[in-house]
Order: C-alpha cells, then sequence, then structure tokens
C-alpha cells in the first residue's frame, strides 16, 4: 500500500532559536501530539503536546532541547512500520525525513489508518476470527493451509498480541461460515479467541483499543 501521496506539508516546522509562543499557539489550535524541530535546516527532534504546561511564550525551544523526542519516518518506510511508529511514540503526526536529515512533511494517522481501514482488510465480505498459538510453534505457512483446506481464502492475517510466548493472530478469511475453519485450528491445537462477523468486529475493535479510538472513529 503506496501512503507517499498522504504526505502533508501545510503543518509548521520551528527552528530551535524560535520562541515558543507559535508553539503555544499550534499546540491550542490543534489536536496534534507533536511538532518538528531543526537545528540549521536539519531535523533536532519533537516537541510533545504533553510539555504545553511547561512552556513560557518568551522562553526559546532551545531551552527544551533535551526534553524533545526523537522519532521520524522517511518516505521509504512501509506502512505497517508507520502505523507502528504512531503506536509505539502515542504519536497522531510523524515527521518524514529525507536521507539528509531534512523534514520533508508529515504523515497524519488518521489519514494513514484511513488507508488501512480502505484495505480488502477491512471491506471485501468476509469473517474475522481471532486464535492464539505458543510462539514455538507459529507458522503463517500453516495458518493459511487449515483456512484453505476448508475451501476459504485468507484475505489477511495480523499478529495483534504477543504475552507469556503466546502470539495472539487475527484472521480475515472470505467466509461468513466459520465453524468448519474453527474446527479444524482446534484440531491443531489452536486455541480460539473469538470470530465475529465485520460489523461485530469493528465494534470489538473500538472497545478495545483505546489508542485507536482516541483519534479516530472508526
Amino acid at each position: 500500500m503506496e501512503i507517499q501521496s498522504q504526505i502533508i506539508t501545510t503543518i509548521p516546522i520551528y527552528k530551535v532559536s524560535e520562541t515558543l509562543k507559535d508553539v503555544i499557539q499550534f499546540f491550542e489550535e490543534t489536536t496534534y501530539s507533536h511538532v518538528a524541530v531543526t537545528e540549521n535546516g536539519t531535523y533536532l527532534g519533537l516537541l510533545s503536546e504533553n510539555d504545553l504546561a511547561c512552556f513560557e511564550p518568551d522562553k526559546k525551544i532551545e531551552e527544551f532541547r533535551f526534553e524533545m523526542e526523537s522519532f521520524f519516518v522517511t518516505k521509504e518506510t512501509s506502512w505497517l512500520d508507520v502505523l507502528e511508529m504512531f503506536s509505539r511514540n502515542e504519536a497522531n503526526i510523524l515527521p518524514i525525513l529525507d536521507e539528509n536529515q531534512v523534514i520533508t512533511g508529515y504523515y497524519d494517522l488518521e489519514d494513514i489508518v484511513g488507508m488501512f481501514i480502505d484495505t480488502p482488510f477491512f471491506k471485501e465480505p468476509g469473517a474475522i476470527l481471532v486464535i492464539s498459538i505458543g510462539i514455538k510453534d507459529y507458522s503463517f505457512s500453516e495458518i493459511a493451509q487449515i483456512v484453505e483446506s476448508n475451501n476459504a481464502r485468507l484475505l489477511g492475517a495480523f499478529i495483534t498480541g504477543s504475552e507469556n510466548d503466546i502470539l495472539e493472530i487475527t484472521l480475515k478469511i472470505g467466509t461468513q461460515n466459520l465453524n468448519e475453519v474453527a474446527q479444524t485450528f482446534r484440531r491443531y491445537n489452536y486455541t480460539i479467541v473469538f470470530g465475529n462477523s465485520d460489523d461485530q468486529f469493528l465494534e470489538d475493535l473500538k472497545q478495545r483499543s483505546d489508542y485507536l479510538e482516541k483519534y479516530l472513529n472508526v
């Protein structure tokens, strides 16, 4: 999935020599979690909206140099890695750097997740099945074989949880009858976490994912 078309160039970038006055106004007038700062034209770091209470209009950004966060992506970063970067840093905006550490724009979380929701994983008719298996026994090829052996199509699969050496895998399957598929997974010693229709799954996703719910209304 190509996401470069979602690059935004209208969000400001601040110089480390500037005062915090405009940064304060930016955070007060938007819902963005971060904003980028440069030094001598190259990327220095990110100021966080969480620090807004500490900002004073007449102070220079320079005074917060060592409190800045430093995450970023490039145009070559895959969309899955971009989503991971959003989640890992609890951000809804990401700066995009070129090979010279120059900021070329930003990604907005809502735009990227909107593209993800527009993929066949969400849009094509089918059913959701969530399974779990020990990490040592995990095999994607086996999962695909189990689905296809029941005359169903595997439309997508994501590892959506990992705890105590147990992986949770969410599958989108091109069939509305999950019973035979689920029974086959059980015979192969997989645990069925749940299996729902699209509408039920999306509702469950909204309830279980506080992070996405904070920024999107899926």
